[in-house]
Parts: structure tokens; C-alpha cells; sequence
């Protein structure tokens, strides 16, 4: 589990090409979609998670929802749930109906999905790659890099809707061969929330185990 929440996080930090430039043109394109982002009280959205090895000639897809508000969401993926109301996460598993309670880690947080749309702007460079089309629409291709060459991830590419500014899929290419695509399926912005949205709810889960380690 740990391993694949880590891999979604790593992804949605955003890394590199040695080389790259930081580019007036890319940073351009990413601060007007950080601002879209930021502008939304919540959103919503569900992906689908694509891992390929050609060599291994390896191809698996997951899908997934995530929530977002401000420093809070709510991750659901394959049969996991990690919660996050900006002080405490959960992460509670379905198969074995258990839950375990920690405190946020300031650092850990620094790559949270609510974090996402503004990693570019410290600890990366990036440079505008060109544009793609899909069907009639067109995208932006941004490619980032971390400034720490010991990162496992050595590329992220970017594809960012030229009309609207919102991320459609972003790829994040690995030293040891696997590639791992992240599409939007689909968005919604500002979705109204639940109360208990970002927060576990033990009575709706009977007989769960509670592991706190707070």
C-alpha cells in the first residue's frame, strides 16, 4: 500500500531532465494552471493509473478518485482509502478492514495530492516541449526535473489543455525502466462535501480495527 500511495505522490511531484532549462514559456503555462487550481474551493476527479515496462513487456491499469480541498483530501484506490484532514491521515484498508490513524508529516505533505499544481515552483526545472492534439483538442507538453539528480524518477511530462489550463495526464518515467501514466477521466469542480468528507468514519465500517499511532 505504502508503495502505492508513494508512487502517486512522487508522480504527482513532478520531475526531470538533467539539462532542462528553466523556461519563461513553461512557467507561464504552469503558474495560469496552478491559479485555476487554486481559484476551486474543492474538485474532484477520477484517474486511471497505467504502468508500462516495454522491456518487461508489462502494461497494468487501476483506476482511482481523489478529493480536494485546500491541504485536505480523499484518495481511493485500489481497495485503499488514505484520508488526510491537514492534521491526522487515515489509511484504511478494505480487504482487512483496518485502519491506521497517524499525524501529518510536514515533509511527507510537501508531495501531497493537494499539493500537486504548485510543486513546480521549488526544487524543479522545467521547459516548454511542444504540443500534442487528441481528437480536436490541444494540449501543452511541459517537462519537468528535480533539481536532486539522485531522484529515481529522471522525467515528468506534462499535457495541459491550451484552452482551459486544467492537467489532463501527466507521465512519469523512471531510472529502472517503468513508465507510469496518470489520465483524468473526469473533473468536477467545486462538488459539494460532506461533512465528515475528510475524515474517517468508523460507524460506517462495523468491526473495523484501529490501529493509532499518534
Amino acid at each position: 500500500m505504502k508503495k502505492l500511495f508513494s508512487v502517486l505522490l512522487v508522480v504527482l511531484t513532478l520531475v526531470n531532465l538533467a539539462s532542462a532549462q528553466q523556461d519563461p514559456q513553461a512557467g507561464k503555462i504552469l503558474n495560469q494552471m496552478s491559479a485555476k487550481y487554486k481559484s476551486m474551493k474543492a474538485f474532484k476527479a477520477t484517474f486511471a493509473q497505467t504502468l508500462e515496462n516495454p522491456s518487461s513487456k508489462v502494461k497494468e491499469t487501476m483506476e482511482g478518485d481523489i478529493l480536494v480541498s485546500g491541504p485536505k483530501y480523499h484518495l481511493s484506490v485500489s481497495g485503499q482509502q488514505i484520508i488526510n484532514d491537514g492534521k491526522l491521515m487515515w489509511t484504511f484498508l478494505q480487504d482487512v478492514n483496518e485502519v491506521t490513524i497517524t499525524e501529518t508529516d510536514a515533509e511527507a505533505e510537501a508531495m501531497s495530492p493537494s499539493k500537486i499544481f504548485d510543486m513546480y515552483k521549488k526544487g524543479y526545472k522545467y521547459s516548454y516541449a511542444g504540443t500534442e492534439a487528441e481528437g480536436n483538442i490541444k494540449y501543452d507538453v511541459i517537462e519537468l526535473a528535480p533539481e536532486d539528480r539522485s531522484n529515481p524518477i529522471f522525467k515528468v511530462r506534462l499535457y495541459i489543455n491550451q484552452k482551459d489550463s486544467t492537467l489532463k495526464k501527466w507521465q512519469m518515467f523512471r531510472n529502472n525502466g517503468n513508465r507510469y501514466t496518470y489520465a483524468i477521466t473526469n473533473f468536477q469542480a467545486n462538488p459539494e462535501l460532506a461533512s465528515d468528507a475528510f475524515t474517517f468514519n468508523k460507524a460506517k465500517h462495523k468491526g473495523v480495527t484501529v490501529v493509532d499511532l499518534r
